[in-house]
């Protein structure tokens, strides 16, 4: 690696905010013969750029011996952030390859088959006429002899010790700082009827109550995980040794050598005295009842598939808020690692954090909670009537709650939401609506670029600490890990507040609806970066509207009572979006403030029509649409 070549490769025609100081600092931190740095770069300051400038410093063939190792890797454990790469005019010179099931075949009669279900994948011997022309094998080819390849962290982790993707001099993972979490999470085993093929050939044990006088759960959960891995060997011995499989029986087949491998990894680590992570086991319902196998601090795991991958490494992020904890965390020596922090140019003024608490959010005061923040989000819409909304609504539970109430309030038209499944197609719908929509959203904190008009405000309703019932978290708590708990939280707040602001010129507020936020600030306050910790103590408590669902609806074409055309167009009010405090007025119509009770009652209208959100209408549309039979039912 050649890092003198850092601040010439940058891809853009022009150094915005502190992207030149940052590369030159990078470069320094290289040179001085760090084999790992970490760039702390604030949400927006274009980290895209900056990796494909470190990329360029990687040796090339022509530069380096046959043996040794040339080009570069791109990889982040977000997919949205490989479809930006891939979209990306400036990011043109990286290929690439995502996995087999998210391409087709192009065999006659096969064009809806994923690659990983298609005929080479389940016929033995299978000699494909136009492999040259299969858009996996294509794509991967491409990107195996591409000097730059762009992958997710799930695939790059998947292909360590491939003979196709080999160890390249320079690594660059995007959204660095859930390193260590990803890792946990793909190296947790489950041991499920959907999950283990061979369920009903075993018997699953109580590992608490069977264990042996002189072990463990975990002791016992090793004895059941060795016979459980001889059956799936076996079964899949079996497939392996048929001359064709049709498509439900290749996806066995792949699951079972998944699972062989999974259970073999555990076991060898669970072997191996010196090995450094640590085994919890969850089973809450006892014989016959599934298991997760669970590592802490999966150091091991992380070498064999990040840290032997490359010779220099570049991680960015904006929340890597402790450099000792990260490299504890991930199994690297902070001696070998420098921090480069690049600056945050953003104005204070365009990205306000506002103080409108309206209680706890634990289980335990939800209850009482829940309806004061759906109250708060009406008031929210009227001070915003012309502008889209993100509603970060924690969990699932959380986002049905607000939108239940909200559609009592009678300003359903105004609301989208999502479930698991159609997770992406409705924040699509949200981002390309011309509508100010509020978006009741879950786990949408990172990875989400909502600027300029896409987004101008936004409302943290929980603050997300991990949920303590995971063995995990709970052990971590046991051992005294208090400040890596408040680090976990605060990191996923910072992100939230990254996704509305996202250029110099770009405004958006947030809102803080958690009295648990602002005690995780003051607990947390030794790992908060400077410029957010800005944020934080310029923060104040708002003027709002009162609580008028009509006003919340003045910006669409709707009313509370849900009559179509109803509602009436309004401007901004003065003090809009043009001003310096990024589109809050300094007081509501009658002068309220955001913690302030008003006179209006909870009732709102029930009517069929106002309770239904913009998710189901549209799912109602295109049921009705006469091409539904071709649409389906979205």
């Amino acid at each position: 690696m050649d890092p003198s070549r850092i601040p010439a490769e940058f891809p853009a025609p022009s150094f915005r905010g502190a992207q030149e100081q940052a590369l030159a600092d990078i470069r320094d931190a290289f040179a001085a013969g760090n084999r790992v740095v970490l760039v702390r770069a604030p949400t927006g300051s274009g980290k895209s750029l900056l990796a494909r400038a470190i990329m360029g410093a990687a040796a090339t063939a022509g530069e380096a011996a046959p043996s040794e190792a040339t080009g570069a890797y791109y990889t982040t454990p977000q997919v949205s952030q490989i479809d930006d790469v891939e979209a990306d005019d400036l990011l043109d010179d990286l290929a690439v390859i995502r996995g087999k099931s998210n391409y087709d075949c192009v065999l006659p009669g096969e064009h809806d088959t994923p690659v990983n279900r298609a005929p080479c994948a389940r016929q033995q011997g299978f000699d494909c006429s136009i492999r040259h022309r299969c858009p996996y094998f294509s794509d991967r080819a491409i990107a195996s002899g591409n000097r730059f390849a762009a992958m997710t962290l799930a695939y790059f982790m998947r292909t360590a010790g491939s003979e196709v993707f080999r160890k390249r001099d320079a690594v660059v993972i995007d959204e660095a700082h859930g390193l260590a979490e990803w890792a946990e999470m793909y190296a947790t085993i489950e041991i499920s009827p959907d999950r283990v093929p061979v369920w009903d050939d075993v018997g699953v044990p109580d590992v608490a109550a069977d264990a042996g006088p002189e072990e463990d759960a975990l002791d016992r959960t090793a004895r059941f995980v060795e016979a459980l891995r001889d059956v799936a060997i076996r079964a899949k011995d079996e497939l392996v040794g048929r001359p064709e499989l049709d498509r439900e029986e290749v996806a066995r087949r792949d699951r079972l050598q998944e699972l062989i491998s999974e259970l073999g990894w555990f076991l060898e680590d669970y072997r191996e005295p010196e090995s450094p992570t640590t085994w919890v086991v969850d089973q809450s319902g006892g014989e016959e009842s599934p298991i997760d196998i669970k590592p802490l601090d999966p150091a091991r795991y992380l070498r064999h598939t990040v840290w032997d991958r490359g010779n220099r490494f570049a991680l960015l992020s904006a929340t890597i808020l402790s450099k000792e904890a990260f490299c504890r965390g991930v199994g690297l020596d902070p001696a070998d690692v420098a921090l480069v922090d690049v600056e945050h140019t953003f104005p204070l003024a365009n990205r306000p954090l506002y103080d409108v608490t309206q209680g706890s959010m634990t289980y335990e005061h939800r209850d009482e909670t829940v309806p004061k923040i759906a109250r708060l989000i009406v008031r929210l819409m009227a001070e915003h009537p012309d502008e889209k909304g993100l509603i970060h609504a924690h969990s699932y539970d959380i986002a049905e709650r607000l939108t239940e109430r909200l559609g009592e309030f009678g300003v359903a038209a105004r609301v989208r939401r999502h479930d698991r499944q159609n997770r992406d197609a409705e924040l699509e719908a949200w981002k390309a609506s011309a509508d100010p929509e509020v978006f009741v959203s879950v786990k949408m904190e990172e990875a989400l670029d909502l600027k300029g008009d896409r987004c101008r405000w936004q409302v943290v309703c929980k603050a997300p600490y991990r949920n303590t019932n995971d063995s995990r978290v709970a052990r971590r708590l046991e051992d005294g890990q208090w400040a890596w708990y408040h680090r976990t939280a605060l990191r996923t707040v910072i992100q939230a507040c990254g996704r509305v602001v996202r250029a110099p010129d770009d405004h958006g507020a947030t809102y803080l609806a958690d009295d648990s936020l602002l005690d995780l600030f003051e607990r947390a306050e030794a790992d908060t970066p400077g410029w957010f910790r800005d944020q934080v103590d310029a923060m104040t408590t708002p003027s709002l509207p009162a609580f008028d669902p009509e006003a919340a609806l003045a910006g669409i074409d709707a009313s509370p009572s849900g009559g179509a055309g109803a509602g009436r167009r309004r401007g901004r009010r003065s003090g809009g979006s043009e001003s310096g405090n990024a589109g809050h007025s300094s007081r509501g119509a009658d002068g309220s403030k955001a913690g302030d009770g008003d006179a209006t009652g909870d009732s709102g209208t029930t009517d069929d029509a106002s309770v239904r959100t913009r998710s189901e209408r549209d799912a109602e549309r295109r049921r009705d649409h006469p091409l539904s039979d071709v649409w389906g039912d979205g």
